[in-house]
């Protein structure tokens, strides 16, 4: 009937209208983060969500995944955490923040951040048949080494500088800079990823400017907007010689062009083609009167490094005008290493000498540098830790002396050059042959007063210092010298590279292993 009909439309919206109030009664919002959250590798971070309106989450099942709902990072559910879904990476990973619950807050820390843990989450909240969720971002960044400088060689009309570190997470970013701040932007770089998938690069710029000073390599991380630099300088010998002809050319070419267009404009530009040609003649007169000035200068200052006899061990013969050291011809033994000391005390700026090597392969022999209060009586170790920064030839390899020989290469460089930058903090050796790099030591900051070191073991090697003519740094201190005193210390200037020493003019004390150092001190 008509009444049959009716009741029944009423009753069932009854019935809609129960359901909806459930519904309202149990639907609420879920909100995260609006910004990325950062962590960094290694440490700890949490992942925050709560519910709008506020109500207690404490018996709804939470949920945080990543891309699929499978995927999950932790689940919370019968107000325990459930582990047969969880991804095995965040095993023993993952903890919930308990403490706010009931305040609709719930937050999942995930402990050792990895490079793998970065991307998008999202966290679901459910109450009976009601459900929402929220997206999160979380962005991983990791500082890694700080960048290793050196330099490889001669490329094309410069000197090739590579840069590389290790262990950066996200990719970093390089930046070369010279000594001036200007930015390098042509150079070559190479990203490569480990199985924790953490970034290696490697960046490699010519230098053609001789003048650029400083080199800095700079690596950048792009999240944390930090940056790790390491600096080096390049010396003026490892740049390729001009050839005499290439200014020349360039100038009658200058010349050719200008005279070109002096045709072309005759009667126009006469009078300003001929002043250019004066201005250039006037400019390259000039220029050759300061080269030769700044040579003649340089020529004046410079000052080699020579050998200091009284440090000698009694079994080293020194020659060659203090620049050439051999082991004595004797069947005694020498009841230890044969070690000698440069004339000069280097407390400063930098310092550049040559070694030249003879029957290296056929000895054992080393050079380097030393602290000034090192032990060299009888038998005594070397390496960074007891003040010696020293590479040679032992055990048939041509090693650098660190806790154990660390081999560079299997055969004797014909001479070392060895570059001394106590600004930088290092000290840098090179095959002079053919300007490669052979190995660098860093230096701490209370290193002291260093000395140039040079020991025989074995053999009929002979070591020479090789003088470079180069532009002058400071003048070194010689040892004993009555023309200086403490009261009237030597006057220093220039920043330069050279063949000399940069020191700070003061004189070793009365304690100085090379005062008393003499064979009887052996």
């Amino acid at each position: 009937s008509l009444f049959d009909i009716i009741s029944g439309f009423q009753r069932c919206g009854k019935m809609i209208l129960s359901q909806f109030r459930v519904v309202t009664a149990q639907s609420f919002v879920v909100i995260g983060p609006s910004d990325p959250i950062v962590a960094v590798l290694g440490g700890n971070v949490t992942l925050p969500c709560h519910v709008s309106p506020a109500m207690d989450v404490e018996n709804m099942e939470l949920r945080w995944f990543r891309s699929k709902f499978s995927e999950a990072v932790f689940i919370y559910e019968n107000q325990q955490e459930q582990k047969e879904e969880q991804l095995a990476q965040y095993t023993g990973r993952t903890s919930l923040v308990k403490d706010f619950l009931s305040q609709g807050e719930a937050t999942v820390r995930i402990h050792k951040v990895q490079a793998s843990d970065n991307g998008l989450y999202t966290c679901f909240f459910r109450k009976g048949n009601f459900y929402e969720e929220a997206s999160l971002e979380l962005k991983v960044a990791g500082m890694g080494s700080v960048p290793q400088v050196h330099i490889t060689g001669p490329e094309e009309d410069g000197v090739r500088v590579v840069c590389t570190a290790s262990g950066w997470f996200p990719k970093p970013q390089i930046q070369w800079r010279a000594a001036n701040g200007e930015k390098f932007l042509t150079f070559s770089e190479t990203h490569a990823q480990d199985t924790e998938g953490l970034f290696s690069v490697e960046s490699a710029l010519v230098v053609r400017d001789s003048s650029s000073g400083n080199m800095t390599c700079s690596v950048l991380n792009p999240v944390l907007d930090q940056k790790k630099a390491m600096a080096i300088f390049i010396p003026e010998p490892f740049f390729p010689q001009a050839s005499p002809w290439k200014p020349a050319f360039i100038v009658s070419l200058v010349v050719l062009m200008l005279s070109l267009l002096g045709a072309a404009y005759y009667i126009k530009t006469e009078h300003t083609v001929k002043r250019q040609e004066m201005q250039e003649w006037e400019r390259l007169h000039r220029d050759k009167e300061e080269a030769r000035w700044t040579k003649e200068e340089a020529l004046k200052a410079r000052v080699s490094v020579t050998l200091d006899p009284a440090s000698a061990h009694l079994h080293l013969a020194v020659s060659g005008g203090q620049t050439s050291v051999t082991l004595e011809d004797t069947t005694e033994d020498p009841g230890g290493p044969c070690s000698i000391l440069g004339q000069e005390a280097i407390t400063s700026g930098r310092c550049y000498w040559e070694v030249e090597i003879r029957n290296g392969n056929r000895s054992e022999w080393g050079l380097g540098v030393c602290r000034g209060d090192v032990e060299r009586k009888g038998w005594y170790r070397e390496g960074p830790e007891l003040g010696f920064w020293v590479l040679g030839w032992y055990g048939g390899k041509f090693c650098a002396l660190l806790s154990e020989c660390q081999e560079i290469c299997d055969e004797v460089p014909h001479r070392v050059g060895v570059f001394l930058d106590l600004k930088e903090g290092d000290v840098s050796f090179y095959n002079m042959t053919d300007g490669s790099h052979l190995f660098s030591f860093s230096l701490t900051s209370s290193t002291g007063t260093l000395f140039p070191y040079f020991t025989i073991k074995s053999g009929d090697v002979s070591l020479t210092i090789f003088s470079v003519v180069g532009v002058p740094t400071e003048t070194p201190v010689p040892l004993n010298n009555p023309s200086y005193s403490l009261e009237e210390p030597v006057s220093l200037s220039g920043d330069e590279f050279s063949s000399g020493c940069a020191v700070d003019g003061a004189l070793p004390e009365a304690g100085s292993p090379l005062l008393p150092y003499g064979p009887e001190a052996m």
